[in-house]
């Protein structure tokens, strides 16, 4: 009977064992994650845009002559820089210059005609008054201080006819110098050529109201620069002018340029089958660093609304849905979630109010799979700031 027990013991034994061993063997393996320590440091609330931003000039004009024409004068080539006041292209015109050569003759004639006009009536009117003398003395007849005083008169009306003569002539001067400026396209400001459309001896044409064509030069003042971001509606109302922002940009990797929110549209732009969105003008802070930035670059521009230092803070992407976090317990290896009331918050970081202490970790790795609350997890590498 001993035997039998002490044989049955063993046995019973040796099946727990068993099972202990399977069950261990068999137990879920923990979950590798990546674990950050919770700390204090910067958090900033803010806004960025939609869609992707351009760089913009502050000046840019397309420029186009008034009256077309044969291309007689190209005096700026693409990327050449020019000053304002530079003549920049010029149409074929020798009819028109010769019709302002035409006018300065005919005004300087008018000029020269009412100089003896003039002349003239002031004799005239001095001989009147010698007559009317003459008269009251008796030494000459009505008739003759009548006669004396017409002529008078009649040479007054010359002189004032001449100096009409002078005003006609300077307007149609005006007028031949204006058509003769239709010609030509004078850059209104220091910049450079960013495009000219058209070769000496081609035809050059205004655009048609109604039907754009392509500008005869495209002129671009790029010592001021800004970029224009699409902003989402919903977070226009808490842009302000002159807020602090950041401007990124693709041709520039790794490199963030100080900037400020210089103009905000007054209206929403509606893109079909797109959010409406409103645009922020975001001008740089330090125009003068800026080496070789092209107008029409892409940018994104990151305006920030508040700041607060040395709060606690969080990653963004560990949050879960609903401001929840899941903390790795030291003690058995397991996750908690815990519920967060947050406070500033953007892309990068977030602000903690509640919920969590310094030095605690919290899992940074959500996207693997099984990472939830209550499963064990092994830290694969801790990270804090």
């Amino acid at each position: 009977m001993n035997k039998t027990l002490r044989r049955g013991s063993i046995i019973l034994a040796l099946l727990v064992l068993a099972a202990a061993a399977v069950w261990w063997l068999s137990r879920p393996k923990p979950i590798p994650v990546v674990l950050h320590t919770v700390g204090t440091g910067r958090v900033e609330a803010t806004v960025a845009n939609t869609r992707a931003g351009t760089v913009e000039a502050c000046q840019r004009t397309k420029l186009s002559t008034m009256s077309g024409g044969r291309i007689d004068f190209l005096g700026a080539r693409e990327g050449d820089r020019v000053k304002k006041g530079q003549v920049l292209l010029r149409l074929w015109n020798e009819d028109l210059m010769a019709q302002v050569r035409l006018a300065e003759a005919q005004l300087a004639t008018a000029r020269k005609q009412i100089g003896e006009a003039c002349a003239l009536a002031e004799v005239a009117e001095r001989e009147a008054e010698r007559a009317a003398k003459l008269k009251a003395n008796g030494f000459i007849s009505v008739e003759r201080e009548d006669s004396a005083r017409a002529e008078a008169k009649a040479k007054r009306a010359s002189c004032e006819t001449a100096q009409t003569n002078i005003r006609q002539a300077e307007a149609r001067l005006e007028l031949a110098q204006a058509e003769l400026k239709r010609m030509v396209l004078v850059a209104p400001f220091d910049g450079i050529v960013a495009e000219v459309s058209g070769e000496l001896g081609e035809i050059s044409t205004p655009s048609p109201p109604g039907i754009p064509t392509p500008p005869a030069i495209d002129l671009i003042d790029d010592s001021c620069l800004y970029v224009l971001a699409p902003m989402d509606e919903v977070d226009a109302p808490s842009i302000k002018l002159g807020q602090p922002a950041r401007i990124t940009l693709d041709a520039y990797p790794g490199r963030h340029f100080p900037a400020h929110v210089k103009r905000v549209a007054p209206y929403v732009v509606a893109v079909e089958k797109q959010s409406r969105t409103v645009d922020v003008e975001v001008a740089f802070d330090h125009p003068k660093e800026l080496d070789r930035l092209l107008v029409g670059y892409s940018a994104d521009a990151e305006v920030v609304l508040g700041t607060r230092d040395k709060v606690l803070r969080v990653p963004t992407p560990a949050l879960l849905e609903g401001k929840r976090v899941l903390v790795y317990r030291e003690a058995d290896g397991r996750l908690e979630e815990r519920q967060l009331k947050t406070g500033l918050s953007n892309w990068e970081y977030t602000e903690v109010l509640e919920g969590l202490k310094p030095g605690e970790r919290i899992v940074a790795s959500l996207e693997r799979e099984g990472v939830k609350a209550g499963a064990r997890v092994m830290p694969e590498s801790a990270k804090g700031r």
